[in-house]
């Protein structure tokens, strides 16, 4: 565009001529920019978005025997889900567990762990394994009772002043595990402990729940060591050790497998108590073990997963002739045994000298290694069965935790 303000054309006309133009222009210029930047802020947001997601996004973990927890890998957390905390139980308890430097996502949870793992409270013997085969007995700085204990590792802990004992039960020293101040707590809902919840929780002590009792699977029980491992940081290790005793359950089990009805003998279990006979239900724990074990137990016909409650004539009736008596208390010899409750002497198996407990091995201080070891090693429980009821399909094999009960020690 040409002008000429010296030939007399009036430069307020050229200026309002061109000035359409210009407003166009910068309007134009306007909505470009607003575009970039819409573009720049959608782009920010989506990518914040997806960043968020991808860090939220969780790979559940296949578990192949246990059923009341859960385990999920998120982007440098894990997330544990106990499913099943008791029989029956109405709710779910959610726990965080943070690798080392991550970021908290979002969600609402019941305990938030961080990694690495220093201090541990144990609250049952049945997790005392899960350290010693994870390599992880010096983390433990508190436990209630500890004459229970069996472990010769967590007793060199012991031994160096290394772990607080917190009496008949931790319900009874929420003020010592306070002062403690462990990194995690682990609660069996056994006891009374699950009304101190909401005080550790007030105290930011991690209170994690352990309900492996409830597993009826003789490997369920044993798989709760993922989620041990997962509170440590040391999954693949868990994933690892247990692996190793599921291969031996199952090639134990290979072997008692093809037996036929007719060579499996009859096994009775349990003792009386106040006059009432508490012998396993058919789909327990214990009757499930004994019939991986080539066993025809007694009480088969009495379902469920916890202790059947039977009257003496009925156990008499029923068991009389019993090829063996498994699981028959702590008493340390027939004589003891039979002087305790002479009813017991009317049994064949009792009679005969077939009567088994899972009494051969014990702690320093007179803990049952079984209470301790056994629900960790189911293998080794049912190639002590097997041995048992059919020593010729293990010949070279020594029992682990039962031993025959002599006349009199």
């Amino acid at each position: 565009m040409e002008t000429n303000f010296g030939s007399g054309e009036n430069p307020s006309l050229f200026w309002a001529s061109i000035s359409p133009i210009i407003s166009v222009k910068n309007h134009q210029i306007k909505e470009l920019i607003f575009v970039i930047l819409i573009t720049v802020m959608y782009s920010f947001t989506a990518c914040n978005a997806k960043k968020e997601n991808e860090q939220n996004l969780l790979e559940k973990v296949e578990l192949t025997y246990a059923s009341g927890f859960t385990i999920s890998r998120g982007n440098n957390f894990w997330e544990v889900e106990v499913t099943q905390a008791w029989t029956g139980a109405d709710r779910i308890f959610r726990y965080l567990v943070l690798e080392e430097n991550a970021d908290k996502p979002e969600g609402n949870y019941d305990a938030i762990i961080q990694l690495p793992v220093e201090k541990i409270v144990l609250t049952s013997t049945t997790q005392i394994p899960h350290l010693d085969l994870l390599n992880s007995t010096e983390k433990l700085i508190g436990f209630p009772n500890l004459n229970l204990i069996s472990s010769e590792k967590t007793w060199k802990q012991i031994d160096a002043g290394k772990v607080e004992d917190l009496g008949a039960g931790p319900s009874a020293n929420t003020e010592m595990v306070i002062d403690l101040a462990p990194d995690w707590i682990m609660i069996s809902t056994l006891g009374d402990d699950l009304k101190y919840l909401d005080l550790l929780a007030q105290a930011e002590i991690p209170a994690v729940i352990n309900g492996e009792y409830v597993e009826q699977h003789p490997l369920g029980r044993a798989e709760w060591i993922k989620f041990t491992g997962v509170l440590l940081g040391k999954y693949e290790e868990a994933k690892v050790a247990f692996e190793q005793v599921e291969n031996d359950y199952l090639e134990a089990e290979k072997l008692s497998a093809s037996l036929t009805d007719s060579v499996r003998p009859t096994v009775l279990s349990g003792v009386l108590y106040q006059d009432i006979w508490y012998a396993p239900g058919s789909e327990s724990w214990g009757a499930k073990i004994l019939q991986n074990a080539g066993g025809d137990y007694i009480f088969s016909d009495q379902n469920g997963t916890g202790s059947a409650q039977l009257n003496y004539e009925y156990v008499l009736e029923n068991a009389l002739e019993a090829d063996f008596w498994i699981g028959s208390a702590d008493f340390p010899d027939l004589e003891t045994m039979g002087n305790t409750e002479p009813r017991y002497k009317a049994f064949e198996a009792f009679k005969a000298g077939n009567v088994f407990s899972y009494t051969q091995k014990s702690g320093r201080a007179g803990g049952l290694e079984y209470f301790e070891l056994g629900y960790m090693r189911p293998d080794l429980i049912l190639k002590d069965l097997i041995k048992i009821l059919h020593p010729d399909l293990l010949p070279a094999y020594e029992l682990y935790f039962y031993q025959q009960l002599d006349a009199k020690k």
